[in-house]
């Protein structure tokens, strides 16, 4: 899939996306008990998605 398209239909695709753009962390810190910027949440989060 090109990576030009809008809706991701890989949750990992989507989350290098916010990787890329910022809005994610590259890896989890484990010093707090998953902050908001953790891709590990943010994997989670897009597969539900996905899901729905």
């Amino acid at each position: 899939m090109p990576m030009g398209k809008k809706g991701a239909k890989d949750p990992r695709e989507r989350v290098r996306k916010l990787i890329k753009a910022g809005k994610v962390k590259k890896k989890c810190c484990r010093s707090k008990s998953r902050c908001k910027k953790c891709p590990v949440l943010a994997l989670k989060k897009a597969k539900e998605k996905l899901a729905a």
